[in-house]
């Protein structure tokens, strides 16, 4: 091969190297037979369109002819997206942490030419500093260890396959216990940091699954340390520089321990995460400021990241005109000039402006340590500046954004969007959600199975665990906020696809690829969470809601099993498996909301107080009829007093009275402990 063929693809990452001198290829079948047929170890670049540090090894190696020529003589160079290949990525990165190296992109590993990872790292500099070898230095050493000492790579391709392909989980016949899993919270809030949230130190990220993980504890146990951590987090975020208070949303994580300065880049996963988070603080606390980011954030995702079928799209660079944080930063002098003496005045005062800056010379903008009295009118003044400055803003030339359609992100999204539609019935929300999964379907759903990635009129790769997990959790997710029975026929179709390609007979849980129709030199098969949720964990709670929604004993089989297949995991390492830690508490004492009679014409104000007590994970069932209950539901059969909305509140397998009204719905929650 002579020459780069990315022109060919439809990846925004992978087009902004199309005109590199080095011959990039994409990972094909046919890229890993001519790596064979040339007997060249294969350069393996992984990164993703958002990535700052991937950028800045764009400009000064993959630019570079001199570079582009050590890569084009000695390699077969393959570029990959990570988000168009999840799977790739989350095996090479495995294998980088297999030798010691901290994890982060743009992922650079050697392969043998059977794709087997000899060795590898992240970002490398054209030259030796920052304490890491050059790159050019690192490719001439490389291929003279291949030509010359190849039975050393040999060895160490082995050692690293063999690690990877063995387990490194102990399947256990119990489950966590309530002590186990109350220890394991424990452990995560003495790291958190009481003063500004998250966990302690830098760079600070989100962390959706610890804290929700958290919020669960505290809903369960009243643990009020595991509350604190959560709306302290949520509060320092919300307030903080890495929340964009023109435009609404997130950016994927802080540089500092204080939230101020964001890596810029915005993720949809992240916003999806938070706003599911938000609504669940909302739920209890009714904090306006929780719904003010609620809302600017869904309104930031409709306007800027939904694409002309209504799906969602990936990300925002943190990079524009080559500069990192170029569209967000501001002056004092710029901000002076497009507000009047008043308004610049208590704008001042909120967001931190000042003329020095608060991050290299320049501001973010930020409320951390905003004193201006919350009044109305200061709040209207305050609204209006922003008004001015964001359409100032977005004279700026903007980050680029990435507007592939992914399937796993867009189930994160529609979730968070249902249930914030359902606690607030709001109705463009709703069918915004409604309409999103309708068409992640006609996109991703080809002859039986979920594929992963859409752009350009191109849908490809073969979906991964995460793809199913999502959209059935996204399926659920909307039979809640519409009653409509339909949602859960199709989550259990997609459960059982989901079964069929990627399920692991012997040890339980599924691998990451599916093993009917990827080929991959190894299989990965984790229950860590990631910047997302585990899909095994994910899963837990997908086949607790469809047991008992539909009564099939399979279901609740595959839950415990997972469970049993990673307690090892989560026990040994609280921090890794937050999601396996807070499914299994739901799995063990599922709390259900059967609400009968219920046209769902507006929001019912018996599920919505019983929500605020048992929270969202809660398995709702809205029927028509307790005749639609499976014959082993505990509320099966019961007879409903009048042609009124009921609700049924249980616990295991025990109902309290049913519930006609809210002094009712109090009187049950009650009954079943689930309230003081």
């Amino acid at each position: 091969m002579s020459k780069n063929l990315l022109d060919q693809e439809t990846s925004p990452y992978l087009l902004q190297h199309k005109d590199n001198p080095v011959h990039w290829q994409g990972w094909s079948e046919k890229t890993l037979q001519q790596a064979q047929d040339s007997n060249k170890p294969i350069l393996l670049s992984i990164g993703y369109a958002a990535c700052h540090w991937c950028h800045v090894m764009a400009h000064e190696s993959f630019e570079d002819p001199v570079t582009a020529d050590l890569m084009n003589q000695n390699f077969i160079n393959i570029k990959v997206d990570r988000e168009e290949r999840p799977d790739l990525d989350r095996i090479y990165m495995a294998a980088l942490h297999s030798l010691g190296e901290q994890g982060g992109w743009p992922l650079t590993m050697f392969l043998t030419p059977d794709a087997l990872p000899f060795w590898g790292g992240t970002y490398f500099p054209p030259e030796t500093r920052f304490g890491r070898p050059g790159f050019r230095h690192v490719l001439t050493e490389i291929s003279r260890i291949w030509n010359q000492e190849r039975n050393k790579i040999t060895q160490n391709a082995e050692a690293i396959s063999s690690a990877l392909q063995r387990s490194r989980y102990i399947t256990s016949t119990d489950q966590l216990a309530s002590n186990d899993i109350n220890r394991a919270a424990d452990v995560i809030i003495n790291a958190t940091d009481a003063q500004y949230g998250g966990l302690k130190g830098a760079p600070k990220f989100p962390q959706g699954s610890i804290f929700t993980f958290l919020w669960e504890v505290y809903l369960r146990t009243q643990n009020e340390r595991a509350r604190d951590a959560v709306l302290t987090t949520l509060m320092q975020i919300s307030n903080g520089g890495i929340y964009d208070h023109l435009a609404g949303g997130i950016a994927r994580y802080s540089t500092d321990h204080k939230w101020l300065a964001p890596h810029f880049e915005k993720m949809l996963y992240d916003n999806a995460q938070y706003v599911s988070l938000l609504t669940r603080a909302w739920l209890k606390t009714e904090n306006p400021l929780y719904f003010s980011r609620i809302e600017q954030t869904v309104e930031f995702v409709l306007r800027e990241m939904t694409g002309s079928t209504g799906c969602f799209t990936s990300s925002y660079d943190a990079d524009s005109e080559g500069e990192e944080g170029k569209y967000y930063v501001w002056s004092q002098a710029e901000i002076q000039l497009l507000l009047e003496p008043h308004e610049f005045e208590i704008f001042q005062a909120a967001y931190d402006v000042t003329a020095s800056g608060n991050w290299e010379g320049n501001i973010i903008l930020n409320r951390t340590h905003d004193k201006t009295p919350a009044t109305p009118e200061n709040e209207k003044i305050l609204a209006g500046a922003r008004a001015k400055l964001w359409a100032a803003r977005n004279r700026r030339i903007p980050p680029q954004h990435d507007d592939k359609i992914l399937a796993d992100w867009n189930g994160l999204f529609i979730t968070a969007l249902a249930e914030a539609s359902l606690i607030f019935d709001h109705k463009t929300w709703a069918s915004a959600a409604i309409k999103a999964f309708s068409e992640c379907l006609n996109l991703f759903w080809k002859d039986g199975r979920l594929l992963h990635s859409h752009r350009a009129n191109s849908t490809r790769h073969q979906g991964t665990t995460d793809d199913y997990a999502n959209l059935i959790t996204a399926a659920l997710a909307l039979h809640n906020l519409t009653g409509d029975p339909l949602y859960i026929v199709k989550a259990q179709e997609l459960t059982a696809a989901l079964e069929e390609s990627h399920w692991d007979n012997i040890a339980g849980g599924f691998y990451h690829a599916s093993q009917k129709h990827t080929k991959l030199p190894i299989k990965s098969r984790t229950i860590e969470d990631d910047a997302t949720p585990n899909a095994n964990s994910v899963m837990i709670k997908n086949y607790n809601d469809l047991y008992h929604l539909t009564g099939g004993n399979n279901f609740h089989t595959k839950a415990v099993k997972i469970a049993e297949a990673f307690t090892s995991a989560a026990k040994s390492n609280p921090f890794a498996a937050p999601g396996l830690l807070k499914n299994t508490l739901l799995l063990q004492d599922t709390i259900q909301l059967v609400l009968t009679n219920d046209s769902n014409s507006a929001k019912n104000e018996m599920l919505l107080l019983a929500l605020k007590h048992t929270g969202l994970d809660a398995t709702i069932h809205i029927t028509g009829t307790n005749s639609d209950l499976p014959a082993n539901h505990p509320a099966h059969g019961k007879t409903v007093s009048s042609d009124k909305p009921t609700l049924y509140i249980c616990r295991g397998m025990t109902c309290a009275n049913p519930a006609i009204n809210t002094v009712e719905t109090l009187s049950a929650l009650r009954l079943l402990g689930i309230m003081g």
